[in-house]
């Protein structure tokens, strides 16, 4: 054992500094990029073929950034991974599906679904799968005729930008039904599922079982608000009051906004600024409260901040419909960095302890 520890100390030695330097600012999806890139093509479809639409997307692109990596870098990485796969085990392989059999000989179909629902939330039906793959516009024109509620569980399995993005192709007396409904969403009926297979497969030819499944929420329907557009959040939120004021009040408790980002940890707005426009920003933080804009300012060296202000005040007066629009960019921004894990969103909608 002490020799193999000197052996990899010995190898990290050996190392270039240029080299060295590479792999310390490796991510973990750059490294799994590598991976499938030395996998070849066969192998490395059938692995992409378990991935959700958004990894593959990002994984795409990963994969292009590092296939200009050096020969020394990529040995290393693929010594890392064999050490990695030698202190695993294999106690994860199949649990699911054992997991799965063994509930259902304990408790039936109808309570181990239940159960399953609650313990594995991906266990989805497979039809719902195909949503992931389709654009906002096919999705919008699939559900536009169907009864709300149905529209209503399409959205909440979709991801929450997508889902906001549908809101657009629906029509406008529509939208406030199919946001409160979200909301208003916890259970679906196993004859709700049957319904909505029945809606997919008049586009697609797919079957599965149908189970109880948790969707929707306050929370799901505040996190779609947060990626609509400025125009179009004002007046679905409008309309939910007229159906439900609570509801629209519970939304709006749990929507991030602009006002929330007083609350980011220093190291979280430097990620964000990193990621925002300058122009973008200060568009965004004419129209933004005092504390907002001190919180990004204090972010920046003295002089830095003394060129922004000075570029922020030469942008003159600027409409506020343009100020709201920025700070909604911004937000959007913010929230795929929140679910890509790279910074906390520790406002109103999230939970932490």
């Amino acid at each position: 054992m002490a020799d193999n520890t000197q052996k990899k100390e010995g190898a990290a030695d050996d190392l270039s500094a240029d080299v060295a330097e590479s792999l310390s600012m490796l991510s973990p999806a750059e490294r799994a990029a590598v991976i499938l890139l030395l996998l070849g093509e066969e192998q490395a479809s059938e692995i992409i073929k378990y991935m959700s639409p958004r990894e593959v997307q990002s994984l795409g692109a990963t994969m292009v950034s590092v296939s200009d990596l050096s020969q020394e870098a990529v040995n290393t990485v693929l010594d890392d991974f064999v050490d990695t796969i030698k202190k695993q085990t294999n106690i994860g392989l199949g649990a699911r599906d054992y997991v799965s059999n063994v509930f259902i000989k304990a408790l039936g179909d109808d309570k181990a679904a239940s159960v399953l629902g609650r313990i594995m939330p991906g266990s989805t039906s497979k039809g719902l799968d195909v949503l992931q793959w389709m654009d906002a516009r096919s999705i919008g024109e699939m559900v536009q005729e169907e009864h709300p509620q149905i529209i209503a569980i399409v959205l909440s399995v979709l991801e929450y930008d997508i889902a906001a993005d549908v809101l657009n192709y629906l029509p406008e007396n529509l939208r406030p039904e199919v946001v409160y409904r979200i909301a208003a969403l916890e259970t679906v009926h196993p004859n709700a599922m049957n319904k909505l297979e029945a809606v997919i497969q008049k586009q697609f030819s797919s079957s599965s079982s149908a189970k109880a499944s948790s969707f929707g929420g306050i929370k799901a329907a505040a996190k779609i608000m947060n990626f609509t557009k400025t125009d179009l959040e004002g007046a679905i939120l409008s309309g939910v009051s007229t159906i439900d004021e609570e509801m629209t009040n519970q939304i709006m408790d749990n929507m991030f906004t602009f006002e929330n980002f007083d609350g980011l940890d220093n190291r979280s707005v430097q990620t964000l600024m990193r990621n925002v426009d300058s122009d973008l920003l200060m568009t965004a933080l004419k129209g933004g409260a005092e504390t907002v804009k001190e919180k990004f300012l204090s972010n920046m060296s003295n002089r830095a901040r003394l060129m922004f202000l000075d570029d922020m005040e030469d942008k003159g007066p600027i409409r506020i419909s343009d100020v709201e629009e920025a700070q909604k960019d911004i937000l959007r921004i913010a929230r795929r960095l929140s679910d890509a894990g790279e910074i906390v969103l520790a406002g109103r909608g999230d939970d932490f302890v």
